[in-house]
Formats: C-alpha cells, structure tokens, sequence
C-alpha cells in the first residue's frame, strides 16, 4: 500500500465486552456508515486495492452486538436523515433509538442556496437548503413529538467554528439557542456539537438555561471546561479522540467528571479509536474507546463499560 494512502480497511473485531458489561453507544451516524464504506471501498478499487466489505445497516447493527454494544443512539442532523434515523428506530425497536438536530454547519446554509455562503466561505448547498432554517427546525420539533417513543434526544446542536467566520456565528447562536429551547419544552436530553467554541457554548448554556440533561458528545474541552460541567452537572460523551496522543485533557475530563456523569460513543463514520484512527468507524469499535478510557481512571473496562450503561440509561430513559 502506498504509504501515500491510509489504509481504508475495516479495524478487526476488539475482544467482546462481558455479557454484563454490556454498553449503548450514544452518539452514532450508522446511516451514513453505509455510503461512507461505500466511498472508500470506490477509493480503494481505484488504487488498485483489495475490496473493502461494504456492510448493511442490519450487518453493522449485529457486528455492535457481538462486540457488546448493546444499542445505539442514531442521530440525524440534516433535514433528510431525520426520518433516516426515526425509521432506523422503528425498524429496531430492541436496540436503536433516535437524536435530531439540524447541525450547527447545516442552520447557516438553509435558505441560502444559489447565494455565496457566509463569509464567502466555500459551501456545498444540497436540495435540501432550499427549505429555510424555520422551516428545518420545524420539521425537528414535528418529529420529536409525532415519534416520543423512538426520538431520545434532540441533538446534535451546538456551535462549530471551526471553517465558520464571523457572519454565520450569530446564525449557528441562535439556531443553537432554538434546540436549547426545544430540548426544554419537551423535556429531553440535548446533544452538543462544540468544535472550537467552548466559550461561546458555554455562555449560551448559561445565558438561556441548560437543560436539565445536557451532553457534550464527543467532547473535546480541557479540564477547566470539565470543572463547569462538573459544577453544573453536564455529561460528557467520550468517543475515540480519548484515545489520541497529545489529549491529555480530554482523559483528565474524564477523570474530573466522573464515570456516572461519563458516556461512550463512536460518532461513526468518523473518529476511530487508536490504533485504527482514520479507518470508517462503526460501533462494534467502542470497546477500544472503553479501553482507553480504563486506563485514563484507572479500572477494569467491564466496570467502565457497566458505569457508561447505567449513565446513558439514565440520561436517556432507556
């Protein structure tokens, strides 16, 4: 393989969890999982490379049971994958729950499409971005109510600066702040996608009111930021970036907050633990996530794993 190309390939299976230590990946994309493979094994043809397998929804949800992964929280982000993620729910009614949000990337190209993005920053409007950011969230708060049983969460929102320049930050805060209500007035746990902007999350969390279960997914904050969500009772989801070198705080977070305020998650496709980061992540990989996470507090991986069902249990109320 050319050293010039990451190996693609799917990671090989971890040691199963323990039949107790079974555990529910909270924060997952298995919908986009499928196309995502897809894509790499077209790359990897193209290289002149093995095929990659390309596995089903019902594949990937059986290869998660055999790891001990005993369910999953699927969340749908973009106007389209809203019902994705709901159907996904109904279809597995024993192991898969829903989240919907519109992503924080997603509020600022709705109702823009044909016109430079903000910033002039360079978009890909899809179809979709014709229905304004109103008429979007709309149809989040729609589904979330007609569908109680399957919609767990309203996520992922939050705020991402990471490509955002000035003139979209007050359109991803006040998208932001329509979720942050939304999540109160049913009552539901709130997913939080924060990337590169820690202080203006957390301003806006403290401005209009957390509610009462909010989750960091993915979280990528420092210790300072863990002491404000140890203080104000926040949960942090922990997927494979606290297995990476150089993140100390992420595992020193994990520490300060406590296992029974701690999550694990993939956020699939992406994100895959060491020693397969840059692999298509899926949620038969989070027994490695555990792993790392037992070395950063010092614990077996089955009192870790028990310790992340029970909190997500909680959180979630299933």
């Amino acid at each position: 393989m050319s050293k010039h190309h990451r190996n693609r390939s799917w990671a090989p299976a971890p040691q199963p969890l323990p039949e107790d230590a079974t555990v529910i990946d909270d924060h997952t994309h298995v919908a986009s999982v499928v196309p995502f493979a897809r894509e790499m094994n077209r790359q990897a043809h193209e290289r002149g490379q093995a095929d990659v397998p390309v596995f089903s929804v019902d594949e990937l949800l059986n290869k998660a049971k055999d790891s001990g992964v005993e369910g999953i929280i699927d969340v749908g982000c973009e106007l389209p994958h809203l019902q994705t993620a709901i159907e996904m729910a109904l279809q597995h009614p024993d192991s898969v729950h829903a989240a919907v949000a519109i992503h924080p990337n997603e509020a600022v190209l709705h109702g823009h499409r044909g016109v430079p993005g903000p910033d002039g920053l360079p978009v890909k409007y899809q179809p979709w971005h014709d229905a304004s950011f109103e008429e979007a969230f709309a149809k989040v708060g729609e589904l979330a109510k007609a569908y109680p049983r399957q919609v767990v969460a309203i996520g992922e929102t939050g705020m991402d600066l990471f490509r955002t320049g000035e003139a979209a930050i007050d359109m991803q805060r006040e998208a932001f702040r329509a979720h942050i209500a939304l999540a109160k007035e049913l009552n539901l746990p709130m997913q939080i996608h924060d990337r590169d902007a820690h202080q203006e999350v957390v301003e806006t969390l403290l401005r209009d009111g957390a509610p009462e279960r909010t989750v960091f997914h993915s979280y990528s904050g420092d210790a300072e930021m863990a002491e404000i969500a140890r203080r104000h009772g926040w949960y942090l989801s922990f997927s494979g970036t606290v297995s990476y070198k150089g993140n100390d705080g992420i595992r020193e977070s994990l520490r300060i907050v406590g296992l029974d305020h701690a999550m694990v998650e993939t956020d699939a496709p992406y994100l895959s633990p060491m020693p397969f980061r840059g692999r298509t992540n899926a949620p038969y990989m989070i027994p490695y996530t555990l792993g790392a996470m037992a070395d950063a507090v010092d614990l077996p991986v089955a009192e870790v794993a028990r310790a992340t069902r029970r909190t997500t249990r909680a959180v979630y109320g299933i």
